[in-house]
This record gives C-alpha cells, structure tokens and sequence, in this order.
C-alpha cells in the first residue's frame, strides 16, 4: 500500500480506478479508510487500497486568528452580550469536520464584525461553553445572575445571549421567570449552522437581535429566521416559544400566540401587545427546586412510574397528557386513578400540559377529564409542557408559597398563557 504524505486538513486531489475526487482530509478513526469532506458537504470513506495516487492541492494552515479588540465608540449604544456556546459560537473545524468553539472575543469580533460596528459591547460574559442539551437549571441561574448585573448596568440599553438551539427554549422561560421586573430586554439568540458555511443562520440572527436589544420592548424573547429565507426575523416570546423542527433555520416557532414583532437589520414592526422598556432596576429571583419532571403520557403506560418518582424525592411532575388533558382511568388494568390519587395524597403536586402542543387543555368536556380534575390535577390551560415544566420548578422553589402552588401555578406571571381561548 503507497504511503501517501497527506495530513488531517490538507485539501487533495484523489484519483480512483474509474473517477477522480476532491475533498479535504479528516480525520478518521480507521487507519486504512481516509475520511474526505466533498465540497458538496458531504463526508465519504475511501479505502487507501483504493486510492492510485493523490495530489496535495493545499496543505493545511493553522486559523491563525487575527488580534481585533474592538474599540467603544462615542455615539454608539452599549450592550451586554452573554456567550455559551452552540452553533452560533462555533466554527468549522477542518481536521475533524465537526465545528470548534470561538474561543475569546477576538474571534467573536472576527465572524461577526457587524455587531462591533453598530453597538459597543460593554460587558462581555462567558459563563460556560457547553452544548444546550447538557444544561441544568444551575445554567439557567448562572445566565439570569450575568443577565441581572448587565441590565442593572445604566449605560447598557439591553442584553444578547448566544445559546445553542435544542433547549433554547426552556432556557429562554427559565429566564423570563427568574429576571423579575424587568426593564430592558433580554434576548436570546441562535444559529442552526455555523457562521463559516454560506447558508448560516447566525450572522442575520445576531443583526436582528442587536436591533431588538435596542427596542422599547423589555421582555425576554428569542429572536431568530422567521422563513427559511434571509429577509428578516421574528421576535417571540420566551414562554410561548418551541423548537419545531431539527435543521431549518426558522426552526422556533410562536406557540398559541402571535409574534411580539417582525425584525430587520434596521427596523421593528411590531405585531401584538408587549412590556415597554422603563427605568429602574431588574430584580433576580432564581428559586428553582429541581425535584420536578416532565412526563409524556403514551397509551398502555403503566401508572407505577408515578411511584419511582414519588420514592426518588420528586415535589411535582407536568405530564403532557392526550387531547384535552386525559390519560387512562376507568375499568381499565392500567387506570391511573389510584395511583394520581395517593401520590397526590402525599404532597406531590401533579399539573397536567397539552401533548398536541396547540390548542388549549379542558377538563369539563369528557368524564376521564373531569374525573381527574377532582383528583387535584391542575390543568395548565395553553401552557407548552416545556414552560410549565420550568415554572412548576420555579414555583415549588419558593418555600414561602406552600399551600399556594395552584394558585401560583395559575397566575400568569409572564404571558405563559393566554386567559382567554384563541384559535
């Protein structure tokens, strides 16, 4: 077998017994498959038995970042922008394919100049760099803690974190929870791809946030692509908010609720009713219990999973029930009657959410609803499972509102749902 002189990164030239291929190296696990990215983005394994001969087109170089400190500026609106990884803050990596984090803020500044151009940014924070899917509600504070100290900054007209897409959204109402009077707004941002690939999402996302950052608007919201398109963003609500899809760039969408507005680079239409912007200070209230869990109702589910979380210490569950708020009752082996009814009994607090994501939960319609509303489940109207998941924790981590959890459970703090029925 020919040894051939090419390395993780190089760009090279294959040719093959019948056809020629062009790709940079990866890296790769197996020493006799060379790992290629085509230009297409695909990624294909070549055997090296397969491989004639080979061309080195470009050898590969380190990213050798160039130093930028961005400069405040007079006349320019500060901001205070909060970094934790994801997509958006990453880069390619061409040894592996993957993407690598940007590491400090001369490669922020690098990838996304246009922020720099248009605001100073004051106060630069990162808490972390992690994946979304690996944060807990200690993230959570950990982001409202930098968020609060930022806001209560004079100079700072509002807030930008960059956050990775795949729990953005329950990030996004942990903080409308936790940031309590809230004067300025907090904006929390995303891209499904990373900022070297030409159809990113991140660099018209972080534009449009900044715009926002800037509004009248002094809410906590997630703003991001509104089509698949490049015209412009939406900016929506952080409690009525969800991932709906795994890869498009619009992939977040308004749920039982219109958008707060329309965002471009330069301008804000907005489309319903919002808290304007004031003066005074935001307050930081992070009481969280994490005894709580969020359980998807299936048919056939025996109801003895109510026990495990019952014995492993667990204050309250938000089960995302079938249709108007139902799961098995009756004359039925796997009723969850008598199991809801003792676990209940001994102080665990059961709320019930919508597993069809749209519409609204009502007990009154059927008996198995009914049934269960006796039993002291309380039903979240149309709260999404993930906000009523975050804010059962809220809730039951304020000691002080024992004996008042269906009531607070009830109360609608930040627009988590809606008091009358929209369709």
């Amino acid at each position: 077998m020919t040894d051939f002189q090419f390395k993780p990164g190089d760009f090279v030239k294959f040719r093959l017994a019948r056809e020629e291929l062009e790709g940079r190296v990866l890296e790769s696990s197996d020493k006799d498959v060379v790992l290629v990215k085509l230009k297409s983005g695909y990624n294909i394994g070549i055997p090296k038995e397969n491989i004639l001969d080979c061309v080195v087109v470009e050898k590969f170089k380190e990213d050798k970042v160039r130093e930028i400190v961005p400069v405040a500026a007079k006349g320019k609106p500060s901001i205070g922008l909060i970094v934790t990884g994801g997509t958006i803050a990453s880069k390619l990596d061409s040894r592996t394919g993957g993407t690598a984090p940007l590491t400090d803020i001369s490669e922020f500044a690098r990838f996304y100049p246009k922020l720099f151009e248009r605001v100073n940014v004051k106060k630069l924070s990162v808490p972390f760099m992690i994946a979304s899917e690996s944060m807990s509600n200690e993230h959570w504070i950990t982001i409202a803690e930098h968020a609060k100290e930022m806001l209560n900054d004079s100079e700072i007209k509002g807030v930008i974190v960059t956050h990775g897409t795949d729990t953005l959204h329950y990030t996004a109402a942990a903080l409308s929870f936790f940031l309590r009077d809230l004067k300025k707004p907090v904006v929390l941002t995303f891209s499904q791809r990373s900022i070297d690939r030409a159809s990113s999402d991140a660099e018209l996302n972080l534009d449009c946030a900044v715009t926002f950052a800037l509004s009248d608007c002094a809410e906590v919201v997630i703003v991001g692509h509104a089509t698949q398109n490049d015209d412009y963003c939406y900016a929506l609500r952080g409690t009525k908010v969800r991932k709906m899809h795994t890869s498009r760039r619009d992939t977040f969408k308004p749920i039982n609720c219109e958008p707060i507005a329309k965002v471009w680079l330069d301008k804000i239409e907005f489309i319903s009713s919002y808290r304007a912007r004031d003066s005074g200070l935001t307050k930081l209230d992070a009481s969280f219990n994490d005894k709580v869990a969020l359980l998807q109702f299936y048919p056939g589910q025996q109801p003895d999973i109510l026990d495990y979380y019952l014995v492993q210490g667990y204050k309250g569950i938000v089960i995302s029930m079938s249709g108007l708020g139902h799961v098995a009752v009756g004359d039925v082996k796997h009723s969850w009657a008598s199991a809801l009814k003792r676990v209940i009994k001994q102080g665990m607090v059961i709320c019930a959410a919508s597993q069809t994501i749209y519409g609204r939960l009502n007990p009154k319609v059927y008996s198995t609803g009914r049934e269960l509303e006796e039993l002291g489940i309380i039903y979240l109207e149309d709260m999404l499972a993930e906000t009523a998941f975050v804010k059962l924790g809220f809730v039951l981590g304020h000691k002080n509102w024992k004996g008042l959890v269906r009531e607070k459970m009830l109360e609608n703090f930040v627009g988590e749902f809606n008091p009358l029925l929209t369709e």
